[in-house]
């Protein structure tokens, strides 16, 4: 038995059908290769293969694009919760500094005017005390001026009863305690600010806690 090698090249099929008119009722599907072109045809197959390559190089960047933004998603995400912790910090600092002006400043304010605390005092319980015999302050170095003051402000907040001065060293400078039938009031500075302190760290500490649910939160 022989056996022939098979042919390299496709030999011609003559597939073009015909009526029995002569008319073609099925063209040939062969097409010859093209193996020369028109300039016009060269410049637009050229257009051609520049057109898919910019979009090709479009798709690309696009593609980069996208990768390079879930990259900085990412890095915020995970640099989040430190940066969250660097700024506690710095609103931590910057309260404990405007403390720490203001008890300086305040400290100005109430020895250059002492009984100044007092004075509001009397201004904001003038309709409690109003009906009251007698009014106890005490405080710590009352001078006359100071009583007499103290005593026409009473009389003007409506108290007409008997105000009796009790001195008391141990309170500090524009510290007092006030005492009627019905009540009493007294303001310490330091502990006024020891208050005003925590108040503003447990509103800084509530903040953080926010904030850091937030960031749990987000990373679900």
């Amino acid at each position: 038995m022989v056996e022939t090698a098979p042919l390299n090249s496709r030999p011609f099929v003559f597939d073009t059908e015909f009526d029995d008119a002569g008319s073609v009722v099925r063209p040939s599907a062969f097409r010859p290769t093209k193996r020369a072109y028109m300039p016009a045809e060269v410049e637009a197959l050229v257009a051609q293969a520049r057109l898919e390559a910019r979009e090709a190089a479009l798709a690309e960047i696009e593609s980069l694009s996208a990768m390079a933004l879930s990259a900085i998603g990412q890095a915020v995400a995970m640099a989040a919760p430190a940066l969250n912790q660097v700024a506690h910090q710095h609103r931590e600092h910057a309260a404990d500094l405007a403390l720490a002006a203001a008890r300086v400043i305040a400290a100005a304010a109430l020895d250059h005017l002492p009984t100044g605390p007092l004075q509001s005092a009397l201004e904001t319980l003038g309709q409690e005390i109003d009906a009251s015999p007698r009014l106890v302050v005490r405080a710590s170095g009352l001078d006359e001026a100071a009583r007499n003051r103290i005593q026409a402000l009473c009389i003007d907040s409506g108290f007409s009863g008997l105000v009796a001065f009790r001195d008391d060293p141990s309170l500090p400078v524009a510290a007092f305690q006030l005492e009627w039938a019905d009540g009493r009031a007294d303001f310490d500075p330091a502990a006024a600010a020891d208050r005003i302190a925590t108040a503003l760290r447990s509103a800084l500490a509530a903040e953080a806690g926010h904030a850091e649910s937030l960031d749990h939160g987000g990373q679900h």
